[in-house]
């Protein structure tokens, strides 16, 4: 969460997305923390993604865009 610069709570609505949808599990571990696996539906997502980003390919602009002034 931090490394990625996420803000916790955008971050909890897309867990809570993926995870209504069967992309992501929660899992316990030791009983103190939860660790998020990528389901197999979710990796078939993935997979299609990916098929569809070679299909398809998008530029992606890292620079900040400044509003047109007109």
């Amino acid at each position: 969460m931090y490394k990625s610069n996420v803000n916790c709570k955008v971050l909890k609505l897309q867990l809570d997305f993926l995870i209504k949808n069967n992309l992501v599990e929660a899992r316990l571990l030791r009983r103190e923390k939860t660790v998020y696996a990528i389901t197999p539906k979710g990796i078939s997502i993935l997979k299609a993604f990916t098929e569809i980003k070679q299909i398809f390919p998008i530029e992606e602009n890292n620079t900040r865009q400044t509003p047109f002034l007109y």
